[in-house]
């Protein structure tokens, strides 16, 4: 079967404006959290809003108002999870990831490398996303929570209050 029924084809002429509409009115309540840069937390929140979106326009089994309701269980546990996070240090742990210091004053620390799963090339190619065309010119390259990575130039490095452990620069 090609087309599918008529009935099929109106319905998701019909619902799958709705359902988009009724999603992003929903993201634009929970607020910019929802959207951010994403951590697995968030990834996963990301895919079932998704899911719910595809089930919704396409399977007739489900009531649009059934996939709002989705939408909205969906939302409302993201953003209790996110608050727990914030008041919480056991929750917060349990969703996120800590970032990683995989190079400080230009020596490696291979065991981050290897525990991350991060080749080489990946490292050297944060250093030169971040201006630098020496390993030895970086003060830290971290790998974020969200996966992405963090260059600081040893000439910028100020009291290094910034780096993940706090680490301060020992100079008066």
């Amino acid at each position: 079967m090609i087309a599918g029924s008529l009935y099929g084809l109106l319905r998701i002429l019909v619902v799958g404006p709705l359902a988009y509409l009724l999603l992003i009115a929903m993201l634009r309540i929970s607020g910019k959290r929802t959207l951010a840069k994403m951590n697995a937390f968030d990834f996963v929140v990301t895919i079932a809003l998704g899911s719910t979106l595809a089930t919704v326009l396409l399977s007739k089994d489900v009531p649009l108002l059934e996939g709002v309701l989705g939408f909205v269980v969906l939302a409302a546990l993201q953003f209790v999870i996110a608050w727990s996070a914030l008041r919480l240090e056991p929750v917060e742990a349990a969703i996120k990831s800590q970032p990683r210091i995989l190079l400080r004053d230009g020596r490696i620390d291979h065991a981050a490398l290897l525990d991350e799963r991060v080749t080489q090339e990946e490292r050297r190619s944060a250093v030169r996303k971040g201006g630098l065309g020496d390993i030895a010119m970086a003060a830290i390259v971290v790998l974020e929570t969200d996966g992405s990575f963090s260059v600081i130039a040893r000439d910028a490095a100020g009291d290094r209050s910034a780096y993940p452990d706090g680490d301060r620069d020992p100079r008066p």
